[in-house]
């Protein structure tokens, strides 16, 4: 039986205080007024993810995760390695293009510096010239250039080209007596060879030094003898 238009809705009022003014308890809240369910639903499925995550990471062995572990820092130490020996293959194929480079240059002047030694040989290297030679010798002498050859050396076919061959009793094996043209090295390398004259022992005779000393000899234990 529906209601007349003229009567109007009952007003309801609902008391929502917490604590009871008669008894002054707390009051337990109605069903209605709980907290909504949708955010209960959203927080239940917030932990059960939290909870599905932790149990996949606890699922993973910790020793698989410590070869992995072991396994990339052993690929960093070998690039390391070999990236360090990249480095020091660079940096020596670097010194040796330039020593070469400094050899061939100074292989260059090898002729100049024939030059300069005939004209002081001569006593042409004075004044002006003397000063350039002087400074242009030194500069290679820095650079790494260093002659060789000298008249009482020992004869040595890698680093002496004999071009006169002679004997005699005053040397005891093959001798350098003359250097005809100086020899020059670049640190290690051998630029020229020393052009030189060689003398051997003479067979059958000893050095005059040597027959001296015997006859020294022979005087003394003569002497003893009488």
């Amino acid at each position: 039986m529906s209601r007349n238009e003229g009567e109007q809705e009952p007003v309801v009022v609902r008391d929502r205080r917490r604590i009871d003014p008669e008894t002054g308890q707390r009051r337990t809240p109605a069903p209605a007024e709980s907290e909504p369910k949708v955010a209960g639903s959203i927080s239940g499925t917030l932990d059960d993810e939290i909870a599905e995550a932790e149990a996949v990471v606890e699922e993973v062995p910790s020793s698989g995760l410590q070869q992995q572990v072991d396994e990339l820092t052993s690929d960093l130490k070998r690039v390391t390695a070999e990236y360090a020996n990249y480095r020091k293959r660079v940096e020596r194929d670097r010194e040796a293009v330039i020593e070469a480079a400094k050899a061939s240059v100074a292989g260059d002047l090898l002729t100049v510096l024939d030059d300069v030694e005939r004209a002081e040989s001569h006593g042409d290297l004075n004044g002006a010239f003397k000063a350039v030679a002087d400074k242009l010798i030194g500069s290679l002498n820095g650079a790494g250039l260093a002659p060789f050859g000298q008249e009482g050396d020992e004869f040595d076919p890698s680093v002496h080209e004999a071009v006169q061959h002679s004997t005699s009793p005053e040397v005891s094996g093959p001798t350098v007596t003359a250097v005809l043209r100086r020899g020059y090295r670049f640190g290690d390398r051998v630029l020229r060879p020393a052009m030189v004259a060689v003398t051997d022992h003479e067979p059958g005779e000893q050095p005059a030094e040597s027959a001296a000393g015997e006859q020294a000899q022979s005087g003394e234990k003569s002497a003893d003898q009488g």
